[in-house]
């Protein structure tokens, strides 16, 4: 008799190991990144790539002038929004844009000084897109570096926190008692289950990677997760996760916690992928966005409807 959707979420909370399990970050965008533009540009270096994803801004600010009439976008009619102001550039690609495109992107500046431009190539990326890219012509202050310097700081201490709840974890006991030590179930409140309908409630993108037959999704008191089972129509080609990400529909990210998957998928047996995330209850309210994408952010695929119980 197949174990229930709740049995295997369970044996996913406390498998160590076995299977393919990836802690993942959170992928609502990355942070503010700075880059600077040599004065005597070497065409053995080659442009720097900046990520962008489709319905997410990526916002270039210069700190000079730009001339108008020299900003030129490749592919701009795949994009919902191109905004020009005097020093900045917000860029929100539509979903006509497939992950692992490439495009250039050059500006030139107004007052003439070297460097008279610069170049950016775009890269699509199914969640990963960077939200502000600053760009430095001139030197930059110290003020700037400080911040650098204070965000590298955050960055490290979060590191240090994930890698202390790990080692946390690892340490707890297993099986019904280690749900309860790190708060997957609480009490008298265990986990929610709820068959989430494809192509019903759940709708499939014509362009994804693979096609989804089945699908649930859980509630717990502090996290979430959704278990798809898909069919990988391209049987010469295995198909592995390399991350994933929920928004909602207001643009909220929860933050990934795992992807899991037993093996590789191919067209048959069907394979399923986990996501979990970690979520209050006021925090997973209404539909979500599940995207998944291979290694590069290639060969994706997008749920959307998703919801918890």
């Amino acid at each position: 008799m197949p174990a229930s959707p709740i049995a295997f979420f369970v044996v996913l909370v406390l498998a160590s190991g076995a299977a393919t399990a990836q802690p993942s970050p959170t992928v609502s965008g990355l942070g503010v990144r700075r880059v600077e533009i040599s004065a005597e540009p070497s065409s053995a270096v080659p442009p720097p790539e900046v990520q962008i994803s489709p319905r997410m801004s990526t916002s270039f600010e210069f700190d000079s002038a730009l001339d108008p009439a020299k900003v030129v976008l490749e592919g701009e009619e795949r994009f919902s929004l191109v905004d020009l102001g005097r020093s900045t550039l917000r860029l929100v690609p539509s979903e006509q844009l497939l992950p692992g495109e490439r495009l250039l992107l050059t500006v030139r500046f107004q007052d003439g000084s070297v460097p008279l431009g610069a170049a950016f190539v775009l890269v699509a990326h199914p969640a990963r897109g960077e939200r502000i890219v600053e760009v430095w012509r001139q030197a930059r202050t110290a003020e700037s570096y400080q911040q650098e310097a204070k965000e590298a700081r955050a960055e490290a201490q979060q590191c240090h926190e994930e890698n202390a709840r790990m080692r946390a974890e690892q340490r707890e006991p297993s099986g019904i008692a280690g749900l309860l030590a790190n708060g997957v179930i609480q009490k008298e409140e265990g986990v929610a289950a709820k068959l989430l309908r494809v192509n019903e409630e759940v709708r499939q993108h014509p362009g994804n990677a693979l096609w989804a037959h089945r699908a649930w999704s859980y509630r717990a008191p502090v996290r979430v997760a959704v278990a798809v089972e898909f069919e990988n129509p391209d049987a010469a080609n295995l198909w592995t996760a390399e991350g994933a990400s929920l928004v909602s529909k207001p643009g909220t990210s929860l933050k990934i916690l795992t992807v899991w998957q037993m093996a590789p998928i191919s067209r048959y047996p069907f394979g399923r992928v986990v996501v979990e995330a970690e979520a209050t209850p006021d925090a997973a309210q209404g539909p979500f966005t599940l995207k998944l994408w291979g290694p590069g952010g290639l060969r994706a695929i997008t749920l959307s409807g998703v919801t918890f119980p």
